[in-house]
């Protein structure tokens, strides 16, 4: 009887350590997009990085006018989207006009998609709240090429590389651009990157010439890189990929779908070290039984 528990024991082990690698696929796969479907009071400290942003924009009074330049395409939307969406949220509850660019082609139409949500959020509100008009409270000006040429180029005229908006209307027409020739009629500058053209061309084109207000939200690769630039006093702030936009949404006491994810990064952290364990223990107990 002895003999077969052991036997029965060592085969169990034995199990754990061949088991197929697409079980495990399937386990992390579950507590990845399972927690998505839950609303998660997710808690945890805002750092000062982030309460940087959140204070650059909280301190602006109503009217002053923002420009967010989107240079992020669809492969960054799960880090860099949250915090798009959270940005307007908090620009458009302090009544503050928006002016969206771009250096990467399809940041403008991200843009868009950031608004539709945020628009969408409005309108299902219970009180009645004032969706915000196109060309009065928020501007698209769209795509140009160029890169950094494009920031300096602003720095000294807007409309050396954005003489229309992105939907063909002269700048001299939109009620919102009416005052705004460059920097100077701007108040802060929020950069939302994923890499080149983006935050570090922003300090070195704007924030260095031009003396701008800036602040950003950047992939977790790119952020340890920005850092440096809070400490020098060229950037204000920084969101530091998901965690960062979490940490945000935390601030303006929103949580929404950064938080959701961090949650969902969360468990599906403790099932791979749960694995881990198991494996480890699976290890050393056979190894232990050969000798």
């Amino acid at each position: 009887m002895d003999e077969m528990t052991n036997r029965e024991k060592k085969t169990l082990w034995e199990n754990l350590l061949s088991i197929d690698r697409r079980i495990i696929f399937i386990f992390i796969a579950i507590a990845i997009s399972l927690p998505l479907f839950f609303k998660t009071s997710l808690k945890m400290p805002v750092s000062p990085v982030v309460q940087g942003v959140y204070n650059a924009i909280e301190s602006l009074p109503a009217g002053s006018k923002v420009l967010i330049s989107f240079d992020f395409d669809p492969g960054s939307m799960p880090e860099l989207q949250p915090m798009a969406e959270s940005f307007f949220r908090h620009c458009f509850r302090n009544n503050l006009k928006v002016i969206i660019m771009g250096l990467w082609p399809q940041g403008p139409i991200q843009a868009n998609i950031a608004l539709d949500k945020v628009f969408r959020e409005l309108k299902e509100e219970e009180k009645a709240v004032k969706v915000p008009q196109y060309g009065i409270d928020y501007v698209n000006l769209g795509f140009t090429a160029g890169n950094e040429v494009v920031i300096d180029r602003m720095g000294h005229d807007f409309q050396e590389s954005y003489p229309a908006d992105a939907r063909g209307t002269p700048l001299s027409e939109i009620p919102l651009m009416q005052g705004v020739r460059n920097y100077d009629n701007v108040d802060l500058i929020i950069n939302l990157s994923a890499g080149y053209p983006g935050t570090q061309e922003w300090v070195q084109y704007a924030v260095d010439v031009f003396h701008v207000k800036l602040v950003a939200g950047n992939t977790a690769v790119q952020a340890p890189s920005m850092y440096p630039y809070v400490q020098t006093g060229q950037l204000t702030g920084v969101l530091g990929g998901m965690k960062g936009g979490a940490e945000y949404e935390l601030a303006l006491n929103r949580p929404a779908k950064a938080v959701s994810y961090m949650f969902s990064q969360a468990v599906a952290h403790v099932v791979i070290c749960l694995f881990i364990i198991i494996g480890n223990i699976a290890f050393f107990t056979m190894r232990k039984r050969k000798t």
